[in-house]
């Protein structure tokens, strides 16, 4: 409730809203190349507003953001790390906007897919959810990334990041339920094999719950991975069933990404004093080239399905 007072307007289109819009959520930093795509995929998807915390960007991310008709901004000069890594900025906004709407929190590089995304949008399976008396849905985050070296190929702004990163690992993935809050961990994939292979339980958690039929009441507690109250963590099935999931395309590696290390190693606001981007730097100095003999091209949901990666549960 604090660091609601860290957030500055810049500019507030909250009045457009409608009932049973579906609303987006994400804090940015300094990630203009990426907002084209990312806005045109999710409003493709049927996302109606967008919600953005911008922490000092100074590469015209915010003015870029303030011009499109469907989005509020508000800015911060403060910490992203004592925020608890954007939580509290976006729970605030959340609680204050979202109430009784169906609500996604994802970052810029992170693209939901669900069953059926190729031919239903973002509503419909919104809709099976209030139907079926779910209230949130998981989905597992997929490092994607090219064959060759991560840096080989140059992105440029609006273009599909899945156009260079179409790679992912298709097996090598732990599951462990979290006794305190319910939820699945995940680990595993690129990261896992090639940054913590000495300590893969050091390596970054893949389990997500980015869309969320949202009450004033609830609040992510670390990033999007667990959410109070606990409940709404049980999004898988402890008798053998499968309940419906996605997957959120994670379009990390680019040739952007050795630029954003280096400056995020700089700033130290990130979880476990940045012990992530001190491996990324470490290994990508040696080898950045994240392919395998075993690593999977990417063709469509109904491939992560056989996979294992997402389920479309009893959603037909």
């Amino acid at each position: 409730m604090r660091k609601k007072n860290e957030l500055r307007s810049v500019v507030d289109r909250t009045a457009l809203i409608k009932p049973g819009d579906i609303l987006s959520f994400s804090t940015i930093r300094n990630e203009k190349i990426r907002l084209s795509y990312f806005l045109r995929y999710y409003r493709n998807m049927g996302v109606n507003h967008f919600f953005f915390v911008d922490n000092d960007s100074d590469d015209g991310s915010r003015e870029f953001l303030a011009d499109q008709p469907d989005v509020s901004v508000w800015t911060t000069k403060h910490s992203y790390k004592r925020s608890r890594f954007g939580v509290d900025w976006l729970n605030h906004l959340q609680m204050k906007y979202a109430h009784g709407h169906w609500s996604l929190v994802v970052d810029v590089d992170e693209f939901l897919v669900f069953p059926f995304c190729d031919s239903r949008s973002i509503s419909a399976l919104t809709d099976w959810l209030d139907a079926s008396s779910v209230k949130s849905f998981s989905a597992t985050l997929l490092d994607m990334y090219p064959k060759g070296r991560i840096d080989a190929v140059p992105y440029r702004s609006g273009q599909d990041p899945f156009e260079i990163a179409s790679w992912f690992d298709s097996g090598n993935y732990t599951y462990k339920k979290n006794s305190q809050y319910g939820n699945l961990w995940i680990q595993g994939g690129p990261r896992a094999r090639c940054f913590f292979p000495d300590a893969p339980d050091r390596a970054p958690a893949l389990n997500k719950i980015p869309l969320v039929k949202w009450d004033k009441k609830y609040a992510y507690k670390s990033s999007s991975h667990m959410l109070l109250p606990r409940g709404l963590n049980l999004v898988y099935d402890e008798w053998g069933g499968e309940k419906a999931s996605g997957c959120l395309m994670h379009a990390k590696f680019l040739d952007t990404f050795g630029s954003k290390a280096s400056e995020e190693l700089q700033r130290k606001q990130h979880y476990a004093n940045s012990h992530e981007y001190k491996a990324y730097a470490a290994n990508l100095a040696k080898d950045p080239d994240l392919w395998c003999k075993w690593s999977e091209k990417f063709i469509n949901w109904r491939q992560l399905e056989i996979l294992g990666l997402m389920s479309k549960g009893n959603w037909a």
